[in-house]
This record gives structure tokens, C-alpha cells and sequence, in this order.
């Protein structure tokens, strides 16, 4: 098989005291939704509609035999692949490759879970999809805003996908986008995040929602203000494993952008779902269910009593940082940078309670 590449250069402007220019960036980027068995069928599609991209410079498309991915998918389940991105901050060595990504294959056409933190994941995404299986790419579920999931969405429009999130998500992307992006490439450099943008849902769900993927229904369902307000899981019938995007932890320490009550009151129900196995948006990546929430479970509680004891002391958040949730200080990877985060953001919370 054949695919459509470009070279896509980011626009420099010459400095105005008259020094040299910086360097021209520039890399090859993937243009998905030219696929085809000849060059000249790919030729011909991906010159019919060349790609375009605001703020770019971008040479005139060719192709070239598909490339192997970069990154690695299990098997987790018959038809469902699992990639476990790094337990890590995100930075120009992963290119924002810290989430942990799937995708569904069933007899007709594939779902894609979450597309990775910048558009060279979501590329790599792609490719790994189509070292499977060459079935349309139909559905690309967000299971949440926050940028190392998003960031690659664009990619799996132009494969044809339908792009699906909460309620919520279109709104929580608008108003994010400039910040997230500006964060995300001081994070990951510009050279990593070339091509990488917001982009909004095409269709989002309030409640629940079935996607036959032919012969395997996947179910969609929505959930009220926990770890953000945008929070969706992916339920596979096929195989009962319940996919559980960021309101579900492992070894990463969790990362509280909403309500630290309303985590554990849907936390309560997702436990109570009867599924053989769930992957969580970090760590794993599959775990057994509802084994697999007790660590999560025990932070949570443990957050939330140490927070209401803080108040109820008169112990100002400055103070109260460095003691929220320290006990669980060795359970948990990365937990210097995310929990006094989450210590403030449960203290703000609950000091009006």
C-alpha cells in the first residue's frame, strides 16, 4: 500500500534588527485518506486534494510505500489493540506520547480511542491501525479535553473519521485550545508539534450512545463532572472490557481537573460495572475489573479527607499542599507534580462545602 506524504515547513520571519534568520523547520508529515495499492492511485487522489494547513508552508504532496509504526499496540483482547504511553511528562523525546490509546476493529469498520498528545502520535496511530487491518476508520472517540489525547484528532478526520465527545467537549476545547497549545509546544518544542490543533468534535453524546462497528457493538456513555467535565467511556460488549479513558488511573499518579466528589461518586459506578477487564488512561494497560479501581479509590478518599481535615484545622492552602495526600506519596509515579495540583484543586473545592 501507498500513502500521502508532504513536506511541511513552519514559516520564519526575518528578524528586524537585520541578524541571520533562524533556521527553517521543516518535516515530513503523513496525509491520511489517499491509501491505495498503486502509486499512481495515491498519486492522483492526494494531488486532487492537497492538505492544508493554517500558519505552514507545505510542499506539493507525494507517496511513498507505507511506512511501519512507531509505536507499539497489544492485542489486549480479540480485535482490541492497547498502546501504554509512558508514565512520563510530556516532552520533545515522546512528542506527547503519554496516554494510552486503542482501537476497536470489527467486521465492518474501526473505532479509534483518543489520538495522542501532538499530530505525529496521531500519525503513528494511523499507521499501526493500518499494519492491522486497511477497514474504514470510522469513529474516533475522545474520552476527554485534556491535550495529550486530542492533539492527533485531525489526523483521523482526514481518514474519514467522525470525531465523538461529551457534551461538553466542544465548549472545554474552545476555550482551552490557545493555552493548550501554546503549553504544549513549550513542552514538546515546535518541530514536535508541527500540524498539531484543536479540532471539534463532529457529534457529541449527553447520555449513552451504541457504534456497531459490524458484528460488535461498542457502547458510548457520558458522565457527570469527575476527573473533568468532559468525561466519556467506551464500553466493548464484544470482549467486556470497559475502556475508561482518565476517570481511571494506574501507577500515574491522578490528575484532578474537575470535581474530587464527583470522581468518586461516578468512580462508585463505574466499579459497579460488570466488565472482564478495563483499561485506564495511564498505566496498565489492562487491568482486571473492579480490582483495578481500588488504588484510585483509596487516593480519592484519601485526598478528600485529608483536604476536609486541612479546613476544618484553619490550615491555609499554602500549608495544606504539602500535606494533602502525602501518605500516598510512594504509591504513585510522578506524584510531586500532580498532587499538590491536585491538593489545590480539591481545597478550592471544598473550602465552601
Amino acid at each position: 500500500m501507498f500513502e500521502a506524504f508532504a513536506v511541511v515547513c513552519a514559516l520564519v520571519s526575518a528578524p528586524l534588527d537585520g541578524s541571520p534568520s533562524a533556521p527553517e523547520i521543516c518535516r515530513t508529515a503523513l496525509f491520511p485518506g489517499h491509501a491505495a495499492q498503486s502509486l499512481a492511485g495515491c498519486e492522483k487522489g492526494a494531488l486532487s486534494k492537497p492538505p492544508q494547513w493554517p500558519g505552514l508552508v507545505i510542499g506539493e504532496p507525494f507517496c511513498r510505500s507505507r511506512p511501519t509504526s512507531s509505536l507499539d499496540f497489544d492485542e489486549v483482547a480479540p480485535g482490541l489493540f492497547v498502546h501504554r504511553g509512558e508514565i512520563a511528562e510530556v516532552g520533545p523525546d515522546n512528542l506527547g506520547d503519554i496516554a494510552n490509546l486503542a482501537f476497536i476493529v470489527g467486521k465492518d469498520r474501526i473505532a479509534v480511542v483518543d489520538a495522542g498528545g501532538s499530530r505525529q502520535i496521531g500519525e503513528q496511530v494511523y499507521l499501526a491501525i493500518r499494519q492491522r487491518s486497511e477497514l474504514p476508520i470510522s469513529h474516533l472517540i475522545l474520552t476527554h479535553m485534556h491535550p495529550d489525547h486530542v492533539f492527533g484528532a485531525e489526523v483521523f478526520r482526514e481518514a474519514g473519521a467522525q470525531i465523538i465527545g461529551q457534551q461538553n467537549l466542544p465548549r472545554a476545547l474552545s476555550e482551552r485550545a490557545e493555552s493548550y497549545q501554546a503549553s504544549f509546544t513549550r513542552l514538546i518544542g515546535e518541530p514536535g508539534m508541527f500540524g498539531s490543533r484543536i479540532v471539534a468534535p463532529d457529534h457529541t453524546v449527553e447520555d449513552r450512545e451504541t457504534i456497531d462497528l459490524g458484528g460488535r457493538q461498542i457502547e458510548l456513555r457520558a458522565w457527570p463532572t469527575a476527573h473533568t467535565v468532559t468525561d466519556l467511556t467506551v464500553f466493548d460488549r464484544k470482549t467486556e472490557t470497559l475502556l475508561a479513558g482518565d476517570l481511571l488511573f494506574d501507577q500515574h499518579t491522578p490528575a484532578l481537573d474537575g470535581s474530587v466528589k464527583g470522581w468518586r461518586h461516578v468512580l462508585q459506578e463505574l466499579m459497579a460495572i460488570k466488565a472482564d477487564r478495563v483499561v485506564p488512561g495511564h498505566g496498565g494497560p489492562v487491568l482486571p475489573w473492579p480490582q483495578g479501581g481500588l488504588p484510585l479509590e483509596r487516593y480519592l478518599s484519601v485526598l478528600e479527607e485529608d483536604t476536609r481535615a486541612a479546613l476544618e484545622k484553619g490550615v491555609p492552602l499554602s500549608a495544606a499542599t504539602e500535606t494533602i495526600g502525602r501518605s500516598e506519596a510512594n504509591r504513585w509515579q510522578l506524584f510531586e507534580l500532580y498532587n499538590p495540583r491536585n491538593a489545590t484543586a480539591a481545597y478550592t473545592e471544598l473550602e465552601w462545602d
